[in-house]
């Protein structure tokens, strides 16, 4: 007999969704600390569609969840986690393995995910089932105190609609960035961000009384000399103002000129992984 049966996630009142989600991840390795009212923003964050989400129940109860946001010919797994007392009873894989037969049956090329490399339990897990690195993901800091070059470079704003556009044409040219510096996530982010572009570079930020909040930096070329002239654009517009930039940013795609414009590397980061699917 069957321990646990999957059902959609929609079917669950958002609260007790919410509550599971709040309890698989409390001893994560970066706090997510989410409230009932913060929640849809999460999701939507997550660009997270609950009709193709599914969770393991026992009884009425939440054993793990699996969060589906799709990607055009793929799904990202937006987020998997297991509440304490279900951890080893084998519902967090059934989840994947049911994903995984489900993408299949739906025609698509492949799932992805991002997960921490930290994270040795998910890592092996998602290893097993045939997910490998594309590339890591960084974060990065810099600090307050770091030099600021000379004023007199002219910050090059563009409007949300062009902002949101080059990047999805940047995706048409390579599919390997992750979700969540996109324009799909970028489009429903609540925070008042802006653009700069320059040469094959865009940089995508926020203030805040915290600093600065780097969403997105891409650059089409590897050299990233026009990442390394938005940054220092930006580091000379705001002298003296902290820099953060979570752990979503590919090396090959800016991460280099952030080390170059003297941002520190964090030491947690995670791995954008994919898994290929059958053709047909």
């Amino acid at each position: 007999m069957s321990a646990f049966r999957l059902v959609p996630a929609n079917i669950l009142p958002p609260a007790q969704l919410h509550a599971a989600f709040r309890d698989a991840f409390a001893d994560y390795l970066l706090p997510l600390a989410l409230t009932l009212a913060q929640w849809p923003a999460f999701l939507a964050r997550q660009a997270a569609v609950l009709s193709l989400s599914r969770v393991a129940l026992r009884g009425d109860d939440i054993l793990a969840f699996a969060l589906v946001a799709p990607r055009g010919q793929r799904w990202r797994l937006a987020g998997m986690g297991a509440v304490p007392q279900a951890r080893g009873s084998g519902a967090a894989p059934a989840l994947l393995d049911e994903l995984i037969t489900r993408a299949g049956a739906h025609g698509l090329q492949a799932l992805e995910l991002e997960v921490f490399a930290q994270n040795a339990r998910a890592l092996r897990l998602y290893r097993s089932r045939g997910f490998g690195e594309l590339a890591p993901l960084h974060g990065y800091t810099l600090a307050a105190t770091a030099p600021a070059p000379a004023a007199g470079l002219a910050p090059p704003h563009v409007g949300r609609e062009a902002a949101l556009a080059w990047l999805d044409d940047a995706e048409l040219q390579r599919d390997d960035l992750p979700l969540q510096v996109t324009a799909p996530v970028l489009a429903v982010s609540p925070l008042p961000w802006q653009a700069w572009q320059h040469g094959a570079a865009q940089l995508v930020f926020s203030l805040s009384d915290e600093g600065v909040l780097i969403h997105s930096l891409v650059d089409r070329q590897l050299a990233q000399h026009d990442a390394q002239h938005l940054l220092q654009a930006l580091r000379a517009a705001q002298p003296g103002v902290p820099w953060r930039v979570p752990q979503l940013q590919r090396p090959d795609a800016g991460g280099e000129a952030l080390l170059a414009a003297g941002c520190q590397r964090d030491e947690l980061f995670q791995y954008l992984m994919r898994r290929p699917l059958p053709a047909g």
